[in-house]
């Protein structure tokens, strides 16, 4: 049986070690292992020594699940249950000295494909500010023992983060896409970790959040803290090779695709 509270509770001691490791890697100084879609796609040793921890972690507590992380190979397992994971999201700050960067895992059921799974339970620690976000299903969204809710009125227009792609081709479309959306935004956030983006509109600090190309493991664990705090999450042109994620409390959730709907 499947108890969602107890997986929740998993990915939330791993996240808090695999973060506290990432952290003194941080503080001993960074070292790149490579890159990848391009030369500001980078993976630095911690990712990947990060996501060994927290896969042996998973192991150990649930032989049989299985495992989906950006920087090694995926197995299916034989549970029905596989954890999606980005040891270190925001890798370019965590690379600049840049606070804004997160552990995020998350439990789903299912195929582990975006639209083909239930999200079961999150994690998203950010080890520079000591914070820890969680989530399950059906249980809420939670800051420590704080309950979360999305916000409900953007009197003064919505207050939206974004990200944009790593390829120069991209941009010029997020740029087209971002003055689109400004006719509802308050201002703009653009802070380089979809995780933490999505953990913030999960808390109230953003009231929306919009981004192309994003990897099953950038939103698997925010999507849910979203969604367990009241908000909306939706992916447009779901079959292409960038999906456009949108989330954020009902209304700007619905407005914000209305108008990425246009776009299309």
């Amino acid at each position: 049986m499947i108890v969602e509270k107890e997986l929740a509770e998993l990915a939330a001691d791993i996240a808090r070690e695999a973060g506290e490791l990432a952290l003194r890697r941080r503080d001993e100084g960074v070292q790149l292992a490579a890159t990848k879609s391009s030369l500001a796609d980078i993976v630095t040793e911690a990712d990947r020594e990060v996501e060994a921890l927290i896969r042996g972690r998973l192991q150990e507590a649930r032989p049989g699940d299985g495992f989906l992380g950006e920087e090694s190979d995926a197995d299916p397992g034989e549970t029905g249950v596989t954890w999606v994971v980005d040891p270190i999201d925001g890798t370019v700050n965590y690379a600049y000295g840049i606070p804004a960067y997160a552990v995020s895992i998350a439990a789903v059921q299912g195929e582990a494909v975006p639209g083909r799974w239930q999200a079961l339970a999150g994690a998203v620690y950010a080890p520079a500010h000591g914070e820890l976000f969680t989530a399950s299903r059906g249980g809420g969204a939670h800051r420590g023992a704080q309950r979360l809710a999305v916000t409900t009125e953007t009197p003064a227009g919505a207050l939206l983060a974004t990200g944009f792609g790593y390829d120069p081709a991209t941009h010029d479309g997020d740029l087209a896409t971002v003055r689109r959306v400004m006719a509802i935004a308050r201002d703009l956030r653009r802070a380089g970790s979809a995780a933490l983006d999505l953990a913030y509109v999960a808390a109230g600090r953003l009231d929306g959040y919009f981004e192309r190309g994003l990897k099953p493991w950038d939103f698997a664990a925010g999507a849910l803290l979203v969604a367990e705090a009241g908000g909306a999450v939706s992916r447009l042109d779901a079959a292409s090779a960038r999906p456009m994620l949108i989330a954020g409390g009902p209304e700007v959730h619905d407005r914000l695709t209305a108008l990425l709907t246009e776009e299309a």
